[in-house]
């Protein structure tokens, strides 16, 4: 089975949930920069969200790049890790219309975390299919980031009830740390 279907299906997801993101964003009742204050909080966890689904759209087209077939198993991976990306609007939308409350944090904190759990699945069930000795195998090395991503989420959700800013500081620490190009894949590729 070739790889462009699922590449064309996640392309398409992903386009659809910056869409809806961006249609939650409320237009202000006034024409002047007061207008906009009581939508800051929305704005900045729709920025945050959207450069989330920018890193997952950006690192599942790389990783796309280094595969050669996929199967069954692959496509639900798949199917999984665009599930949780499809949340990230709901919980991008809950926490904006309720300035950073515990809940709605805690919630956004799962939602990264199962969407981390679900990339790192998809790896791994790319991997069986591909082989240790893969250019994937190769491209992925030990996936650091992929692991403290993951330990930096399960940390930041129980912090939402004692501090919120922290939990939301550690998101988007996460966010800084992928945002350093990963250059693995292009640089397997280019050799």
């Amino acid at each position: 089975m070739t790889k462009g279907r699922l590449e064309a299906f996640s392309d398409g997801v992903i386009a659809i949930i910056i869409t809806i993101m961006v249609l939650e964003l409320k237009v202000p009742h006034g024409a002047d920069l007061e207008a906009l204050r009581p939508l800051l909080p929305e704005f900045l966890s729709y920025v945050l969200s959207f450069v989330y689904v920018g890193i997952y759209w950006n690192n599942h087209h790389h990783l796309m790049h280094v595969v050669q077939h996929v199967n069954g198993s692959i496509l639900w991976a798949n199917l999984h890790l665009l599930f949780w990306l499809s949340l990230v609007p709901f919980v991008t939308g809950w926490v904006g219309e309720n300035h950073a409350a515990a809940l709605p944090v805690a919630a956004y904190g799962g939602v990264l975390l199962m969407a981390a759990i679900a990339y790192f699945i998809l790896t791994r069930v790319l991997l069986a299919r591909h082989g240790r000795e893969s250019t994937l195998a190769a491209a992925l090395g030990n996936d650091f980031k992929g692991k403290i991503s993951v330990v930096i989420y399960a940390a930041a959700i129980p912090l939402t009830w004692v501090n919120t800013w922290v939990a939301l500081a550690a998101y988007i620490s996460v966010a800084i740390i992928w945002l350093v190009p990963d250059r693995r894949i292009e640089r397997v590729v280019g050799e």
